[in-house]
């Protein structure tokens, strides 16, 4: 059998093709390690507010005896809303240690999607940001959930920092700085967990419209964190980087990134509650001199419109990597300008933990690939006939290795078409092969769309726009959008007789959909393009 492309690279570059032995049997165990052994350096900043790692040893401790004594038991499902506040950290570890399973859940999510989730996971316990409570109190009634505990800016009771009130339905939540003070006076009974439990249900657009829960084990983050420091040992110093996390961390690239590994090194993570204060973001910049710093295409294209970056101090940078959405080569060439560093670009999905190949420390040029395959990681591109492609042939991107989810959560018949027979994933994505081993992703088998790095689904926009009054139907497609990379064109066709503005069905939409699967433009068109079959042909819409 002919040699993987990527492994002369791997011997050039020094890079291991396997993995060794797992350090720790779980993430919790990986955790309360850097926990104890960074005890006196900070672990978190956020709004200037810091907490040590023992901070943040007290505080999961405490949250996680809460949940034992509410109830929650190792299997139960916890879910997570909020923006990047240093509750995030707290419940996340707390959920860990008790031995539940954390549902990550966008804090922006409309009432339908929330409902979805929060029944789907059957989450009895929500973490929720004050901010994000109008629209779980929509909803509640209709959810499994029992108990709500809310979350502002500030950790402390006392805290100083303005956040946004409760919702006055939910008068039977507790707020966190309640909870953990509860937490302290109660027993906390430790909880093994091994690479086979589950710890995250990370949910992923599905071609149903319906989002589907990646079920991820501690065994495919820890898999997934040693894999990453293979590619990258220089940004990968213990207790001596910096970080700085604006990419949400409800989203599996900064939560494997940003929080689990770099945590995990005893790093000093600077979260970034809200990214688009570009202003407040370069600040934090400024102050925190990062080793480490991650986002997506746009993000690093507004950073470099922005007068302040040149003045921050970026002589201790190591890593920018990029994710989500392809990296623009003249996006990079600006900040390669500005920092010295080119952007890493990498690939991964949800389901994958997230990374499958990264551009390691080794490559000191931008590739306009996502990399070489991390070490374990086998991918191979098939057509559609299920045969293999050689270099330089396009096929769908399929891969095995450690950091590979073992399914969707209750799902059978989703893993059924997600796995080929031989247990590859299919991602879904058309890829490219160099002869070095770097892969280009060139295309999407599915029709996703990726806004700003966040997967759209076209089957879930169109299904909300089909019951706006006056819509006979609608098909919509991803067009390329200088800011967000895609933005989503929908096309309408209106009911016989129906007076129907654009505007109007762009109202009705705003009202089901998060602003990021928005459509950015409706066109109303008297016919949408069909097969012979019937079946809506979005290609050629493409022309229009």
């Amino acid at each position: 059998m002919q040699e993987k492309p990527w492994l002369a690279s791997y011997r050039e570059f020094g890079i291991p093709a396997r993995l060794g032995p797992a350090s720790h049997p779980s993430v919790t165990a990986m955790m309360e390690d850097a926990m104890r052994r960074y005890a006196g350096q900070n672990a978190f900043r956020s709004l200037g507010q810091a907490l040590s790692f023992a901070d943040v040893d007290r505080h999961s401790r405490n949250f996680a005896a809460w949940l034992q004594a509410q109830g929650v038991r190792q299997g139960d499902r916890v879910a997570v809303m909020t923006p990047n506040i240093l509750a995030f950290p707290i419940a996340m570890l707390g959920i860990l240690r008790a031995g539940a399973v954390q549902v990550n859940v966008n804090p922006l999510y409309t009432p339908r999607e929330l409902e979805h989730q929060l029944n789907d996971a059957d989450a009895q316990t929500l973490l929720i940001f004050n901010g994000a409570t109008p629209v779980f109190a929509q909803v509640a009634a209709s959810t499994p959930v029992r108990r709500v505990v809310t979350a502002g800016l500030g950790l402390a009771k006392d805290s100083a920092l303005p956040s946004p009130p409760v919702d006055a339905r939910l008068a039977e939540a507790l707020s966190l700085a309640d909870v953990l003070a509860a937490g302290a006076a109660l027993p906390f009974t430790p909880v093994e967990s091994g690479p086979d439990d589950l710890l995250f249900l990370q949910y992923t657009g599905g071609t149903t419209g319906l989002s589907k829960g990646a079920a991820l084990s501690h065994g495919n983050l820890v898999a997934n964190c040693a894999q990453f420091a293979l590619f990258m040992p220089d940004a990968c110093r213990p207790g001596r980087e910096v970080v700085v996390t604006a990419i949400p961390l409800y989203h599996i690239f900064a939560l494997m990134v940003n929080f689990i590994s770099y945590f995990s090194l005893g790093a000093e993570n600077w979260l970034v509650a809200n990214p688009r204060d570009m202003d407040a973001f370069v600040q934090t910049l400024a102050q925190a001199r990062p080793t480490v710093l991650t986002g997506v295409n746009t993000l690093y294209a507004g950073l470099t419109q922005h007068p302040g970056l040149g003045k921050v101090d970026w002589s201790h940078l190591r890593l920018a990597a990029g994710g989500g959405a392809a990296i623009v080569p003249t996006v990079s060439a600006r900040w390669q300008a500005i920092t010295g560093q080119i952007i890493r670009e990498g690939y991964g999905l949800s389901e994958t933990s997230p990374v499958l190949s990264f551009n390691p420390q080794a490559v000191g040029e931008f590739t306009a690939t996502t990399g070489l395959p991390l070490p374990g990681t086998d991918i191979k591109l098939l057509d559609e006939a299920n045969r293999e492609v050689g270099p330089g042939e396009a096929g769908e991107v399929c891969a095995r290795g450690p950091q590979v989810m073992r399914g969707y959560w209750n799902k059978p018949e989703a893993n059924a078409a997600a796995f080929t027979a031989d247990g590859y994933f299919r991602t879904g994505d058309v890829g490219v092969f160099d002869a070095r081993g770097f892969l280009k992703i060139v295309d999407r088998k599915k029709d996703m769309i990726i806004v700003s790095g966040f997967n759209v689904y076209p089957n879930e926009i169109e299904a909300v726009a089909t019951a706006c009054p006056g819509v006979a139907e609608c098909a919509c497609i991803g067009v390329p959008d200088e800011r967000s990379g895609e933005a989503v064109q929908l096309f309408v066709v209106p009911a016989p007789g129906a007076t129907l503005s654009e505007d109007e069905v762009l109202a009705f939409c705003r009202r089901e959909l998060t602003g990021y699967k928005l459509p950015r433009r409706v066109t109303l068109i008297d016919a949408l393009p069909k097969s012979t079959v019937g079946k809506i042909l979005r290609r050629e819409l493409r022309a229009h």
